[in-house]
């Protein structure tokens, strides 16, 4: 009801709101069937992508097919208690994701300089022995 009197309003979104959901602090062992009946609630879903890896379980992207059904999703999910974990809704921000990736990038270019141009990678801290 509250995503119909949005989009009669035409009132304008923040500009983090997207179709795009992270969810967090899942389940390790929730099912998609679990996560379409949580989140369609709310809305038409797209997609539904669980993390399977070691150090993306417990986490998810859930898409939308409206930015209407979203918005709702989180604003009625956040903090929502599943088999006794609370869940963390946010809007996913690639920039914010990318971060992360970038930081390592960084960090093999400047090895690689340190090694081009013969420069020693050790710190004061790595030469005093205890």
């Amino acid at each position: 009801m509250a995503a119909v009197s949005l989009r009669k309003s035409n009132a304008r979104l923040p500009p983090e709101v997207n179709r795009v959901l992270y969810v967090r602090n899942l389940p390790f062992n929730i099912s998609s069937e679990e996560m379409y009946d949580i989140f369609g609630k709310y809305g038409a879903i797209r997609q539904i992508r669980l993390g399977n890896a070691k150090d993306t379980r417990g986490t998810a992207f859930v898409v939308y097919e409206d930015i209407y059904d979203a918005k709702n999703a989180v604003d009625h999910l956040s903090g929502f208690n599943v088999a006794n974990r609370y869940l963390i809704v946010l809007y996913y921000q690639p920039t914010k994701m990318s971060k992360k990736s970038d930081v390592k990038k960084k960090e093999e270019e400047i090895t690689r300089l340190q090694e081009k141009y013969g420069l020693g990678s050790k710190t004061p801290s790595s030469s005093t022995s205890a």
